[in-house]
Parts: C-alpha cells; sequence; structure tokens
C-alpha cells in the first residue's frame, strides 16, 4: 500500500497492535503522530524505530478520554505536518480489569466506556474538520463487541460493540464528504493484553478451536489498517471486519 504524503493519527500507538500500526503506516510513506499514555519509554522506543526505517513521525502525550488532551494531540498533528490529516486510527482503549456485574460499580463501568468509546468519539469529532475528500478513520473495536467476550469482560464488550455501531453511524454520516469510517474486530491476538487478562489454558483452547489454529499477530491487524488507509479500498466504508483466523463469523 502507497501511503506516501498521507498524515496519520495513531492513538494507543506505542504498545502492541497500536505500535505495530504506527510502524506499519510510517514504512508505508505516512507520516505519523503517535499518540501515548504515559510511557515515555515505548514512546520513544517506538519514535526510534520508525526512525530507523526511514520514516517520519512525533509522539505526543495525552489520555484520549480528556478533550483538552485530545485538542492538544491535534493541534500538535497540525503544527508537525500540516492542516490536513488523511488517516485516524483510534486504537487508544483497554479492558482495566474483567469483572462481573457484581463486582463492578458505577466509576469502573463508566471509566471502560470512556477509554474505549468517548475516547473514539472525542479524537474523531476533533480530527474529522481537519480531514478531506479521500480521508480513513479506522477504529479499533473487538469480537468481544460481537459475541459479549470471555468472562468478565461485559464492560469491555459493551463499548466494543457501541464502537461498532459508532463505526456504521459516523459511515453514514461522514460518506457523503468521501470520508471513509470502518473498524476492526480483532480476535484472539499474541499481545500483553492477553498476557495480562487471558490464562494461558484460555489461550491454548481459544487457538485449538480456531480453524488456523493459532493465536493472530499485531501486524496481521496492522497489515489490515495499512489496507483500509489506502487508495486500494476506497468503496468499504461502515465495515466492521472480523480478524479471528475464522474463530467466529459476522
Amino acid at each position: 500500500m502507497d501511503l506516501k504524503g498521507k498524515i496519520a493519527v495513531v492513538t494507543g500507538g506505542t504498545r502492541d497492535i497500536g505500535k505495530a500500526i504506527s510502524l506499519k503506516l510510517a514504512k508505508e510513506g505516512a507520516k505519523v503522530v503517535v499518540n501515548y499514555y504515559n510511557n515515555e519509554a515505548n514512546a520513544k522506543k517506538t519514535l526510534d524505530e520508525i526512525r530507523a526505517i526511514s520514516g517520519e513521525a512525533i509522539i505526543v502525550k495525552g489520555d484520549m478520554t480528556q478533550k483538552a488532551d485530545v485538542d492538544h494531540l491535534v493541534s500538535e498533528a497540525i503544527k508537525a505536518f500540516g492542516g490536513t490529516i488523511d488517516i485516524l486510527v483510534n486504537n487508544a482503549g483497554g479492558l482495566v480489569a474483567r469483572k462481573s456485574i457484581a463486582e463492578m460499580d458505577e466509576a469502573f463501568f463508566n471509566k471502560v466506556i470512556a477509554l474505549n468509546l468517548n475516547s473514539t468519539f472525542l479524537v474523531s469529532q476533533a480530527i474529522l474538520p481537519h480531514m478531506k475528500s479521500g480521508a480513513s478513520i479506522i477504529n479499533i473495536a473487538s469480537q468481544a463487541g460481537r459475541d459479549g467476550g470471555g468472562g468478565g469482560s461485559l464492560a469491555y464488550a459493551t463499548s466494543k460493540g457501541a464502537v461498532m455501531t459508532f463505526t456504521r453511524g459516523l459511515a453514514k454520516e461522514v460518506g457523503p464528504k468521501n470520508i471513509r469510517v470502518n473498524a476492526l474486530c480483532p480476535g484472539m491476538i499474541a499481545t500483553t493484553f492477553h498476557d495480562t487478562f487471558t490464562t494461558g489454558d484460555v489461550r491454548k483452547k481459544v487457538a485449538g478451536a480456531t480453524p488456523l489454529r493459532r493465536e493472530g499477530t499485531a501486524e496481521e491487524i496492522a497489515n489490515t489498517v495499512a489496507c483500509l488507509a489506502s487508495d486500494e479500498t476506497t468503496f468499504i466504508t461502515g465495515a466492521n471486519i472480523d480478524i479471528n483466523g475464522g474463530l467466529a463469523f459476522s
């Protein structure tokens, strides 16, 4: 995919899937604005890796659930690379913790919703005025948004299901401007997310039940993001694309 001359913003872009996306977009020629939450060491390492492949990028710290931080991210992107943003990848998010409905309080539920859904809304709203015809927004949802997720992921699955609906609705709204909006719904991907929140036994069981008999990789997600960001997929919008090795079908 040729992304030369395009400006991309990637939220949560310095770890796991987000890092793979930042590197892939840079490799394909995009200038990348890489957002991170609080791990400056990871952010600087990502920036060094992009520069090592002759890519161009900046890193911007910020909490994407906070409008002031979102506005700062957009301001830094415009200052660094000009007035137009061509690609937005809403990757910031997370599960936080596995809790049943009986174990969670309202503050926890709202935190997960804000992390996954509100961040997607805030960043999309802030960046859309800087997008022109041909731009592409890619949201990172989850298979959990389709099937309710594993044990203790009620809040997470709810938020990702909402991201999927947000994707469809926004695609209809901005389609007449020739701006595309799609989402990816990853299944079991080999990342620190599952190192933290999923037991080894469960991961082996899921991999064994997957037709391709393995977990996916962050790079496979990044490859699909780059394709959706490119001019090779200009008639795809409003899609929630499964990437799960055939474990589940929409």
